[in-house]
């Protein structure tokens, strides 16, 4: 049995569930928090920061979200094209998987970051950063959507766009210069495994330090 360690808020935690979910794959959640410490020891001794998600597959231990996702597509394969079959296709795919990790979620956490630091007087010049990045690779995946076609659902592709497009659009809205990312937005939050990702994480809204919207 598989066992996945992280939280339902987390952005990297469902990029982890959302190959499990998509492909049925039987696994334990096991979040981590204050009220489970041997969950939070566990991860601090399998990741070199001590960061969650980690999947345990018997003795391994597998870190990094992207990671896990591989590990899944080669181990424990189904329905769901997790990495597409064409080298070619399936590089184009890790490319994006980095864009949307690295600029996408990477951009919003700058914002996040600020809050966090200091929920009451984030630093201005940080959340202009984090919003300008947001803008710019929103207007760059736009252009890309507009020239090239998405690797079918369920991707690795549609787990990292997935949870950090829907956290990223709470910072900065997706304006309406870039409506195929919009519109790529909805048809991820529409799939069942995003959808049950997002449906988990509900309780824990009271935590996104600029505030979560209404909505979503």
């Amino acid at each position: 049995m598989l066992a996945l360690y992280g939280h339902p808020f987390s952005s990297y935690t469902w990029k982890a569930l959302i190959p499990l979910y998509a492909n049925e794959t039987p696994f334990e959640f096991r979040e981590v928090g204050s009220d489970h410490p041997a969950r939070a020891q566990f991860v601090q001794a399998a990741h070199p920061a001590g960061k969650f998600p980690v999947l345990a597959d018997g003795n391994t231990a597998v870190i990094e979200a992207t990671s896990i996702v591989e590990h899944l597509a080669l181990h424990h394969p189904g329905r769901a094209p997790l990495i597409p079959a064409d080298p070619a296709q399936a590089a184009v795919a890790r490319m994006l998987d980095r864009v949307f990790d690295n600029y996408v979620m990477g951009s919003a956490q700058l914002v996040v970051n600020a809050y966090l630091a200091d929920r009451a007087n984030p630093d201005p010049e940080e959340i202009r950063r984090g919003k300008a990045g947001l803008l710019r690779v929103y207007a760059w995946l736009d252009n890309w959507l507009g020239a090239n076609d998405m690797p079918p659902h369920v991707s690795l592709v549609t787990c990292a766009a997935a949870p950090s497009l829907f956290y990223a659009d709470w910072v900065e809205p997706i304006p309406a210069e870039s409506p195929r990312l919009a519109a790529l937005r909805a048809e991820l939050l529409a799939l069942p495994p995003v959808a049950r990702c997002v449906d988990d994480a509900r309780p824990y809204r009271a935590w996104f330090p600029p505030g979560a919207p209404d909505r979503d």
